[in-house]
C-alpha cells in the first residue's frame, strides 16, 4: 500500500508543478509519469537501505533520461519534463528542518541537515548533467558513424 500511495502522490506533485510552470496541457500526464518514475526509484532504493544521496543521484539520472526520451518522442523541450519530474526529489523538507534548527539555535543538527540537503541537491544536479553528457556522447557517436558511411 505504501508504494501505491507514493506513486499517486509523486504523480500528482509532478503534474501539479507542470501546471505551475505552464507546461502544455497535453504534457501534464507525461510530467507526472516522469516524476513518478524518479520518485519510485528513490523510494525503492531507500527501502533497500541505499544511501539517500546515491538514491537521489540514480533517480535524477532516470528522470533526465526519460525526459530526453519523451522530449524526442513528443517533440517537446526536455525542460518541460525534467523540471516537473525532478520536483519530488527536491529536499525541501530537509532544508526546512535545517532552517528551523538554525532558528532554534540547535546548530549541530542544523549543520548536519543543511549538509545533507546540499549533498542531495548536488546529486540531483549531477544526475541531470551526467544524463546530458551521455546523451551528447551517443549523439556525437551517431553523427560520426553516419559521416563515415557517407564517405
Amino acid at each position: 500500500m505504501l508504494i501505491i500511495e507514493q506513486l499517486v502522490t509523486s504523480f500528482i506533485s509532478a503534474a501539479a508543478f507542470g501546471i505551475i510552470f505552464n507546461a502544455p496541457k497535453q504534457s501534464l500526464f507525461k510530467c507526472g509519469i516522469v516524476g513518478m518514475l524518479g520518485w519510485i526509484i528513490y523510494i525503492l532504493m531507500s527501502l533497500n537501505e541505499a544511501d539517500t544521496v546515491f538514491a537521489t543521484l540514480l533517480a535524477s539520472f532516470v528522470v533526465a533520461v526519460v525526459s530526453q526520451v519523451f522530449a524526442k518522442v513528443y517533440k517537446t523541450p526536455v525542460i518541460i519534463f525534467s523540471v516537473a519530474g525532478i520536483i519530488p526529489l527536491v529536499p525541501g523538507g530537509l532544508a526546512y528542518d535545517a532552517m528551523r534548527n538554525f532558528v532554534q539555535n540547535d546548530y549541530n543538527a542544523a549543520i548536519n541537515l543543511a549538509a545533507k540537503a546540499f549533498m542531495i541537491s548536488g546529486s540531483i544536479a549531477i544526475g541531470l548533467i551526467f544524463s546530458e553528457v551521455i546523451n551528447q556522447v551517443i549523439r556525437n557517436a551517431r553523427l560520426n558513424a553516419s559521416a563515415r558511411r557517407m564517405r
